[in-house]
């Protein structure tokens, strides 16, 4: 049987007919979604235009000029200057609005040794807290420990000045004094402290005993204590564990406790030597697509071959502390130890401005490689071990050069028989790992011996 086709002028019209219909169909739907997306774009924008805002702001300068007791004595720079600041301190602690003086002050600041009290700060619940004392500096050896509160400085209050002001203040010559005021919430005791400015140079990399000799200890268990991420503590560390491993080692203590942090480079080159190559590291991540980067391990692999390592963490632990343990945390390369850190990871960018100012803006914040946030968060342990204020402090002054001798008698004997729990709690551990491990190759041949026998059988 044949088919035809039909090919009559009617059947043309009604097909061309059909089609003109979908198309405007079409064409109405698309201008109908684009026409309410415009709307809402524009009613959007209306609702958060600058404007009227600015209009706002106008208004009361000049409301200011005219009505303020003292307003003669106000210039327009004065007051924007004055504006910009207050802006700039409500988006976060560390956000910052610098007037020309200012930001030469910061152009001309060097990586060099300063005169100060060696306590790192920042703003936490809108207080001036103590992240963590450096070693051997004036607030160390006076018994500041990392939570403290700064609610004082020479007898003036803390409660509406910057973070960026605070240090100002702390820092000054070599050899003169200042008067802390300190709030500790653990114990809520309000104490005054007087110190005495000193030149702070600070060892990168310390053994168990605060010195760079790195013996061996017990079972095998090598222990290194970064102080900070200074421009040579991948250096320091890559020597002292050379001179572990010579010895023998079989685990690893790795003490971030009281690292308030320091170079993000430095923190990348200690996470090498414990990953393969390629390793993702670290992530920064902001609004402006140009903030975000990936770090990688680029190093040589894993310098200890999967050795166990146990990371311990505290308060005092920020910053590049906090990226390096969250990395060996989240690839499972680490048991983190201890308290949970401080939580300071955001990443702050120097914009500088046409009249000679400066904004120091909050531009992106880390990320562990498993996407967690670091800022305000901290990383958690994987084994709390908490320890009380007053073990704090003791185990500080244990580990402080002169610390104990400057105490009393009774003092210096508590402090002499001080143990520090979550250290024995990370060399238990890595005993416990050393021996299965030891133990794990005898067990195995025993079970194939036994599956031999019973295929024989």
């Amino acid at each position: 049987m044949a088919f035809t086709v039909c090919q009559c002028d009617f059947c043309s019209y009604m097909k061309r007919r059909l089609i003109y219909g979908v198309v405007v169909v079409a064409l109405s739907a698309n201008l109908l979604v684009g026409t309410k997306i415009y709307f809402n774009s524009a009613h959007a924008a209306e609702k958060d235009s600058p404007y009227p805002s600015l209009e706002l702001f106008s208004y009361v300068m000049e409301k200011v000029r005219k009505d303020y007791v003292d307003g003669q004595k106000l210039g327009y720079q004065e007051l924007v200057y004055g504006a910009l600041k207050g802006m700039l301190n409500t988006l976060d602690p560390h956000s910052e609005f610098m007037e020309p003086a200012k930001y030469k002050e910061l152009q001309n600041d060097t990586q060099g040794a300063f005169g100060g009290l060696g306590i790192v700060v920042s703003m936490k619940d809108n207080f001036v807290t103590v992240v963590a004392p450096m070693d051997d500096s004036p607030g160390f050896k006076a018994g500041i420990l990392s939570g403290d509160r700064i609610i004082r400085i020479d007898g003036k209050s803390t409660e509406r000045m910057t973070l960026q002001d605070a240090v100002k203040t702390l820092r000054g010559e070599p050899g003169t004094d200042v008067q802390l005021t300190i709030f500790r919430p653990g114990s809520s005791q309000v104490k005054d402290y007087k110190l005495t400015r000193s030149t702070i140079n600070v060892d990168m990399v310390k053994d168990i005993h605060g010195k760079k000799e790195f013996p061996l200890g017990e079972n095998k268990i090598g222990y290194v204590r970064l102080v900070q991420f200074g421009e040579k503590t991948s250096e320091e560390l890559e020597r002292a564990l050379n001179a572990l491993k010579r010895q023998g080692m079989q685990a690893l203590v790795l003490d971030l406790r009281w690292n308030p942090g320091g170079l993000l480079d430095q923190a990348v080159d200690v996470c090498e030597k414990f990953l393969p190559r390629g390793q993702l590291v670290v992530t920064t991540e902001g609004r402006n697509s140009a903030q975000n980067s990936a770090r990688y391990a680029n190093g040589h692999g894993d310098e200890l071959k999967n050795m166990p390592i146990v990371v311990l963490v505290n308060l005092g632990s920020a910053s590049a502390s906090e990226i390096v343990a969250g990395c060996l945390q989240d690839l499972k390369r680490g048991i983190i130890l201890g308290d949970k850190t401080f939580g300071k990871g955001s990443v702050q960018s120097i914009l500088p401005l046409q009249d000679g100012s400066a904004l120091r803006l909050t531009t992106a914040k880390y990320y562990t490689p498993s996407h967690r946030v670091i800022h305000e968060e901290g990383i958690t342990p994987d084994i709390s071990v908490p320890i009380s204020d007053e073990e704090d402090r003791d185990i500080q002054l244990q580990r402080a050069p002169g610390g104990p001798e400057s105490l009393n008698e009774n003092d210096r004997d508590r402090i002499a028989h001080t143990r520090d729990p979550q250290l024995d709690r990370a060399m238990d551990l890595l005993k416990g790992i050393t021996l299965f491990t030891e133990r794990a190759p005898a067990q195995e041949r025993r079970i194939a011996k036994g599956d031999r026998a019973a295929a024989v059988n």
